[in-house]
């Protein structure tokens, strides 16, 4: 289906959306001042699967939006891994800048090589070398996120990781999915990219939804059952006590014959006196 107008609105909206994906968690990150649960390995593994898939992007002419695309995952992954240093390795500041810019710098020349490189087997018709890379970053991107899935089996929690991220990093591989259908030529490799790691996402907010969300919502349940008995406790006491205070006094109810008769007894005495 070729239709250049939706590839590149849904390749920019994919691109906005890896663009501000990392943002979120950047800053949970430095409100929390720890970064404890997530993983920098994943995210060392999401800078370098940046440069494979930026190479294959470039390399295969896909529209600007995802061409760019690659490079954002790359600067922002290198951030939060920084990051992951600074709060839980208690790197220095000067230590983290050095070590984040050389890797980042080593990497877009590498990049930046074998985009001028990969350009000629491709006009010769040779395509594995751009399959490599497709792959390359595909195992990438999978391996960062399953390194979370580690760690969600060994504490049985998804932790350390902000779900708005989750969703909108899912979202921007939904949308750039779908924009590679806009193509000229379907790309089957694209597809495997951004489609496995959106269903490894998927597979996170699920776990997320059983670990974190289901004992939060029993939490609820059972608080607002308490509050709710603990108010019928209360009211049943106000009930009782309203009835205690309608109910006659001990002398009008423990009367006896005797007593009835001496009242009589004086009304006739008080009657007589009277007419006398």
């Amino acid at each position: 289906m070729d239709n250049p107008i939706a590839a590149n609105v849904l390749g920019t909206a994919g691109a906005v959306c890896w663009s501000i994906q990392l943002i979120p968690q950047i800053w949970i990150n430095y409100r929390r001042h720890h970064t404890t649960g997530l993983q920098p390995s994943m995210m060392l593994l999401w800078a370098f699967a940046g440069v494979p898939l930026g190479i294959y992007n470039v390399v295969s002419n896909f529209n600007i939006a995802l061409q760019i695309q690659p490079q954002i995952l790359t600067f922002l992954s290198l951030v939060t891994w920084a990051q992951c240093h600074y709060y839980s390795s208690k790197w220095s500041l000067k230590k983290c800048v050095a070590v984040t810019l050389a890797i980042g710098l080593i990497l877009g020349g590498l990049e930046a090589g074998l985009i001028f490189a990969l350009r000629i087997p491709k006009r010769d018709g040779l395509q594995w070398p751009l399959t490599l890379m497709a792959v390359l970053s595909a195992v990438f991107l999978s391996l960062g996120v399953l390194r979370h899935y580690w760690d969600i089996y060994t504490h049985k929690t998804v932790r350390g990781i902000s779900f708005l991220f989750v969703f909108i990093d899912a979202l921007g591989d939904l949308t750039s999915l779908i924009s590679i259908f806009f193509e000229k030529h379907l790309d089957v490799l694209g597809m495997v990219i951004y489609g496995s790691e959106l269903i490894l996402w998927i597979g996170v907010m699920a776990c997320g939804g059983w670990f974190n969300l289901k004992p939060w919502v029993e939490r609820w349940l059972k608080k607002k059952r308490e509050e709710g008995s603990q108010m019928g406790s209360e009211e049943t006491r106000r009930q009782n006590v309203v009835t205690e205070h309608n109910m006659p006094s001990s002398t009008s109810v423990f009367r006896t014959p005797s007593s009835e008769d001496n009242v009589v007894v004086r009304r006739e005495v008080r009657t007589s006196e009277t007419e006398v």
